[in-house]
């Protein structure tokens, strides 16, 4: 599996899993560990999670399905912004490291913007990396305007990451954010990369992928991953799922798919806020 790197020396897999919506429902529980490590068998070794997901459901199946493997994971989580104080993003660290049954974590992020001063939650960031409990930090939901302010503060130039809604349908973050992430060696972690699976159904996509013999959600998944500083973060729960999620980054798209993907879903023409889920 490619890797990118960090401006903070951070070295991720272009392909990961994603596990919003798991350890919501205990019938699912072994379903969910078992695609997490058929995704690291096939090379999917970035897990992203978060304490938000399932009220930490999903750590504790994150810390199940990575038992004897931690050594091979990219492990990242994240801290609500209502945790998000100096003393308050310390203690959720402790806990989602508890659930996650690791001592420390690759990449902790703030999920989006917190009422606490970002000075704080950097302050934060830095003492659980002299204690050892995270290697590298970020942030997620982050506009331009707001990683600009982050630069300005103390530990704001070892934001590693900004985690982000990204897909076909979802191209603003391409006018500004993403060259300007790119120049300064901020890896871009593109969330949600099928929309939530509607682009599956898009006619385009099956044009595409009929090409190659490969999957819709395939194509979708290696179009986030045709730049340089971006990285892609599906989540998939069936074994199925899995192993077409993993052969994107062999997927090859050429000028035509390219063109014709970008003609069907042009990006905007003007500045927007950017988009959550």
């Amino acid at each position: 599996m490619r890797k990118v790197r960090s401006r903070t020396g951070a070295e991720m897999p272009v392909l990961g899993q994603g596990t919003w919506e798991m350890g919501e429902d205990p019938r699912r529980r072994r379903e969910e560990i078992e695609a997490l490590r058929l995704g690291l068998d096939l090379g999917m070794s970035l897990i992203d999670t978060a304490e938000m997901y399932a009220d930490g459901g999903a750590e504790r199946i994150v810390g199940e399905a990575v038992r004897g493997r931690r050594h091979e994971v990219f492990l990242v989580s994240k801290v609500l912004p209502e945790n998000a104080s100096l003393e308050g993003t310390i203690r959720a660290a402790e806990r989602s490291l508890k659930r996650l049954r690791t001592d420390s974590l690759d990449l902790y992020l703030l999920h989006w913007e917190s009422s606490h001063p970002l000075e704080e939650t950097l302050a934060g960031f830095e003492r659980l990396i002299a204690d050892g409990k995270i290697r590298h930090y970020g942030v997620s939901n982050i506009d331009l305007q707001g990683l600009q302010r982050a630069e300005t503060l103390p530990g704001g130039g070892r934001i590693a990451c900004d985690q982000v809604y990204y897909n076909l349908s979802r191209r603003g973050i391409e006018r500004k954010l993403l060259p300007w992430c790119a120049k300064r060696g901020i890896i871009v972690m593109a969330y949600s990369p099928l929309d939530q699976g509607k682009l599956c159904c898009a006619a385009e996509l099956w044009k595409v992928a009929r090409r190659h013999g490969v999957t819709p959600a395939c194509v979708a998944i290696a179009w986030t991953l045709r730049r340089s500083n971006v990285i892609s973060i599906p989540k998939a729960s069936s074994l199925q799922h899995v192993r077409e999620n993993a052969s994107a980054p062999d997927l090859r798209l050429t000028e035509q798919d390219l063109a014709d993907l970008h003609a069907a879903f042009p990006p905007p023409s003007r500045d927007i806020p950017l988009e959550t889920l």
